[in-house]
This record gives C-alpha cells, sequence and structure tokens, in this order.
C-alpha cells in the first residue's frame, strides 16, 4: 500500500475553495476544477517517494491485476477525481474506444500536438464515466424527447418565432430531428436574436411550476455564464438532472451532457477526449460530434449503491472502471474488496485507518493510497472512502 499526492487542475469552472477544504489545504484564489489520481499523462499521481504511479506500474505490471493486465496491458483502466464546479462546463460528449483509436491516429497524422487546442483526442481510449455527488449536483444529461422540448418552448411563447429552428422537433423522426436541431442552433449566425428571445422570455417564467419553470431557469441560469450563446439553445435540447450527496449517475460513450454545479467523485476510464458541442471558447468539431453524439432521447438514470455493512458499489458495466463507497459502521470494519484489482483508495470525509501487508496507514479527507493487486486490506473508521477498481 502507497499513499498518493494527485495532480490538481485549475479550470475556469472550477471552484476556489470545496477541493481544497476536502484536501485540507488553504484556497489560494484560484479555482481548483479537478484533483486527478490516476496514471493519465495529463496529470499523474505520485507515490510519496517521488516515484510517478505509472513507472512503479510499469515496474510491478502484476500489481494493477492479472484480468487488468490482460486486458490494458501495465496501466490502470480507470482516472479517478473530485470534480468541483462553480459555474456550467461545456456541452460534450465522449467516444467509444473505437473512435477514440481512429480518432487519435487521424490527428496524430495531422501533425496536431498533444496539447494543440484544435485537437479532440489526446489520447486513444473511451472515456465513459459516472460521478457521484459530495453536495447537491445539478447537471445536464442526454438528450430529452424531441416533441416534449417543443412543448416546453411553446410554453415559453417563443415557438412560432423559433419555427425555423424548433421546427424539426414536431414534424420528424426523434433521431434526425435531434441532429438537425442541434448543428444549427451551433451555428446561428444572423438568427442569434433568437437566443434573447428565448432568454426574454424565460426570464417571465422562473415561477412556473413543474418542468417549464426548470426549462426557464436553466436558460437563465446558463445566460448568466454565457451571455448570448447559441449553445444556450443547444443545452435546452437536453434533460436536467439533480444528485443529492451519495446519489450518481453513468454515461456511456456518445451521450451529450454537461455538469452545471456541484461537488462529486467521478470516475472514468483513463483518458482526457473531449468532443465539445457548445457553451465553450474551446474548439467545436462539428465533424466529430456527428460521428461520437448518440442523436437519440435518452433520460439520466440514478445509480443505486448496492451492498451492505458498510461497504457498496456503483453497479455499472464498464471494463474500465468500478466504484465503491466505504463507510464501515461505527467500531466495526471491513475489508477492501477487488483483491484481484490495483485500487486507488480516496477518503473525502471522515478518518480511516487501513491495515495491511506494511501495517497500518491513517488517512483523513483527501488523503489517497494505491493498493496492489492480491494485497488485503481492512479498512475501519468514519466518513466516507471511496475505492476505485479495474472493472475487467
Amino acid at each position: 500500500m502507497f499513499r498518493l499526492s494527485g495532480h490538481v487542475q485549475r479550470f475556469a469552472w472550477g471552484s476556489h475553495d470545496r477541493i481544497p477544504a476536502i484536501l485540507q489545504q488553504e484556497p489560494d484564489g484560484t479555482p481548483w476544477a479537478e484533483y486527478w489520481l490516476g496514471t493519465h499523462p495529463g496529470g499523474q499521481a505520485f507515490l510519496e517517494d517521488g516515484v510517478a504511479l505509472q513507472d512503479y506500474i510499469a515496474e510491478h505490471p502484476h500489481s494493477v491485476g492479472a484480468a487488468t493486465e490482460a486486458a490494458f496491458g501495465a496501466r490502470l483502466p480507470y482516472l479517478i477525481k473530485i470534480l468541483a464546479a462553480s459555474s456550467p462546463l461545456s456541452l460534450q460528449a465522449h467516444p467509444s474506444r473505437e473512435q477514440a483509436e481512429v480518432g487519435y491516429a487521424r490527428e496524430s497524422l495531422l501533425g496536431l500536438p498533444p496539447n494543440d487546442p484544435k485537437r479532440s483526442y489526446r489520447d486513444d481510449w473511451p472515456k465513459p464515466e459516472a460521478i457521484v455527488a459530495l453536495t447537491p449536483f445539478d447537471g445536464l444529461l442526454g438528450f430529452r424527447d424531441p416533441r416534449q422540448t417543443a412543448a416546453l418552448f411553446e410554453g415559453l411563447g417563443v415557438a412560432e418565432e423559433l419555427q425555423s429552428v424548433i421546427g424539426p422537433l414536431r414534424d420528424r423522426c426523434p433521431s434526425p430531428a435531434l441532429q438537425e436541431v442541434f448543428l444549427d442552433v451551433l451555428s446561428l449566425d444572423e438568427r442569434r436574436h433568437l437566443v434573447d428571445v428565448v432568454l426574454a422570455a424565460a426570464v417571465n417564467m422562473l415561477e412556473a411550476p413543474g418542468e417549464l419553470g426548470e426549462f426557464a431557469r436553466t436558460a437563465v441560469e446558463l445566460d448568466e455564464h454565457f451571455p448570448g450563446d447559441p449553445g444556450i439553445l443547444a443545452a435546452l435540447l437536453l434533460n436536467r438532472f439533480h444528485l443529492e450527496p451519495g446519489q450518481a449517475v453513468a454515461l456511456e460513450a456518445g451521450i451529450m451532457h454537461a455538469y452545471l454545479r456541484g461537488t462529486g467523485v467521478e470516475i472514468m476510464a483513463n483518458s482526457d477526449n473531449v468532443m465539445r458541442g457548445g457553451l465553450t471558447q474551446k474548439h467545436i468539431d462539428v465533424d466529430g460530434l456527428l460521428t461520437v453524439v448518440k442523436f437519440e432521447a435518452q433520460e439520466a438514470n440514478l445509480l443505486v449503491a448496492e451492498g451492505s455493512d458498510g461497504v457498496y458499489v456503483y453497479p455499472t458495466s464498464f471494463p474500465e472502471f468500478e466504484l465503491w463507497l466505504i463507510s464501515p459502521n461505527e467500531g466495526s470494519s471491513v475489508a477492501v474488496p477487488r483483491t484481484d484489482s490495483g485500487r486507488i483508495a480516496l477518503v473525502t470525509s471522515g478518518t480511516f485507518t487501513l491495515v495491511g501487508d506494511d501495517g497500518d496507514h491513517v488517512l483523513t479527507s483527501g488523503q489517497a493510497v494505491f493498493i496492489p493487486a492480491d494485497e488485503q486490506v481492512v479498512a475501519s473508521g468514519q466518513g466516507q472512502m471511496f475505492l476505485a477498481a479495474s472493472g475487467a
């Protein structure tokens, strides 16, 4: 068992205080958006002696577990993060494995450096993901039924003025309609005034009951951060979801989404591939979106943790990762699961004692360890500790 230090990503949408509070560090006046624990070259974790986790794994390949090594080689197939958003992230989707391999090879042949802003593929891995809320958490996920969206625009009283944009939502089959409208609003050009039309109507509907009020509030909230951005209309095609602490959602490849605000523990395949579709100043690859995004109605399905006696798993079917929550009853000890996988344990609240092959490790909020495969570890304490493992 090895203590780990992670990598802070300071994106503009990040919170100034949430991640520092979890890590028990002082805020420094800059946004702390994500805290990465893994082996991705965009932000590697390090052992206490200064050795990069990936370098340790390369020298000890069996530490990831036999099934993981067979499936993915001598590397961790997952990346676990703390994510803290004080403002909305861009509309985005992530590729499947085949799409990532093709896209990364294509952009590499074009000679684009790994950090080129025009790059959508920074590696050749897929990026399914799941996020567990640590605080109340809001986001957008999956396209709403197009006819329902058309009805909401009608409820705002703007359907006639927006006919040139939203007409297909009522008149055509769901998938072609969603694709046509989504791509149309990304290129409004001389029709950008339609965003202001929607926002003016939304301001008058903030107190409307039910989904119409939520629809209006979403438009106004997004305008506070992206004034007049056509991406607001694209975002209004998506379902809004809300998580209370402990609740989670999972996203497969191709699902358009945007996290709006809140703090959570996020786990994903070991990738940083993002196809952006609005609400951003960064590169939007329209052709790439057509390849990756699933233009179909899909609701956000909450993940319910399964288990007992302080050990719970968030059920997903992705081969790259599995996420557990460990929260023992007072005075009890539990066996840390998945001894067949290399694991990262991250404490987000309270204090835990982990007893392994090399003795005791006391972890408090924000501290983490890497547990090699085959090492038996017993945990006791109070609070919350998340455990990332391979899904293989």
